[in-house]
């Protein structure tokens, strides 16, 4: 982290277009707080789904009683369990009715390197082996401990979660939109966002 004061992120963040939210969210921080020890990964990768009108949104269906945290308000995480293997974390975004989201894809890790190495069930030998920990929106959920039972429905944004996202005024020099990935329904829609250059981003 650079030394700024860290402070979390609001609902009016998350109250707008996924899009919006989506670049905006590149160099923020998400923090889990265990206790007094906490980890922190720096946001590197997202994807923006964009509600009822996205075929890939898990929204285009309908509302249901698994998506329903994309339906509410602002700010809140949306967890799925995805190939019978890992978890996914999104934040819910637009206002209360209105779905639509924001899929984590990758972090850069912070603080608490050590602890979500050893979540991972890896071993860190130097600095080339560190986007194992968390590049990937399955390695970083499992880095965490991010859980559809722990986790879903957890406001992001409330100074009483021990799940949230923060800014601490890092500056993103230059950010890329490609096409989603792991998808086939609207694949080529420029809805993903990275930042240039990070080691940290997805495969």
């Amino acid at each position: 982290m650079n030394g700024s004061p860290i402070t979390l992120l609001t609902p009016a963040f998350f109250d707008r277009d996924p899009r919006r939210v989506a670049r905006a969210l590149l160099g923020k921080l998400l923090i889990r707080k265990i206790g007094r020890r906490r980890l922190v990964g720096r946001i590197v990768e997202t994807e923006a789904y964009l509600g009822s009108g996205d075929d890939a949104a898990h929204s285009a269906a309908g509302k249901t009683a698994r998506n329903a945290v994309l339906w509410g308000p602002p700010g809140y995480a949306y967890v799925y369990f995805i190939y019978g293997n890992y978890y996914c974390l999104n934040v819910s975004c637009l206002p209360d009715g209105v779905p639509g989201g924001v899929l984590f894809r990758a972090l850069e890790p912070i603080e608490g390197i050590e602890e979500m190495a050893e979540a991972r069930g890896i071993e860190i030998r130097n600095e080339r082996d560190l986007p194992k920990i968390s590049s990937g929106p399955g390695r970083m959920c499992e880095a965490f401990g991010v859980t559809r039972v722990r986790d879903n429905g957890k406001s992001l944004v409330s100074a009483k979660s021990d799940l949230q996202l923060a800014d601490d005024r890092y500056r993103v020099r230059k950010v890329l939109v490609t096409k989603r990935v792991g998808i086939t329904k609207s694949a080529d829609e420029p809805l993903r966002f990275l930042i240039a250059n990070n080691p940290f981003v997805s495969g």
